[in-house]
């Protein structure tokens, strides 16, 4: 068996970045792109696990989360879209003034 530290290494280095990213842009396409990102981190860290431990159940636990995440982005971007038309900006700071 081969070692598993670089593979964990790589996921908490991609999940790193993609937090960053949620944390620092403003672009709602670029938080939905960190999210997504993180997703795939924490999937590679099941997959590593999985081959290190020889069952399937990581693999079986990323198939899951990749149905959720594949639901969260369809309601995600027709939530982008429909504010996009009304504020014709995607910048979340101006979400704020959708209120009443």
């Amino acid at each position: 068996m081969t070692s598993i530290e670089p593979v964990i290494l790589l996921s908490a280095v991609l999940f790193t970045i993609g937090a960053v990213g949620v944390l620092t842009r403003r672009n709602a396409l670029m938080i939905f792109m960190s999210v997504e990102l993180m997703l795939n981190a924490a999937n590679l860290a099941f997959v590593a696990f999985a081959q290190q431990w020889g069952n399937l159940d990581g693999q079986l636990f990323v198939f899951f989360v990749m149905a959720v995440a594949a639901a969260e982005v369809a309601v995600g971007l027709a939530l982008i879209v429909a504010i996009f038309r009304t504020k014709h900006s995607t910048d979340v700071d101006e979400l704020s003034q959708l209120r009443g």
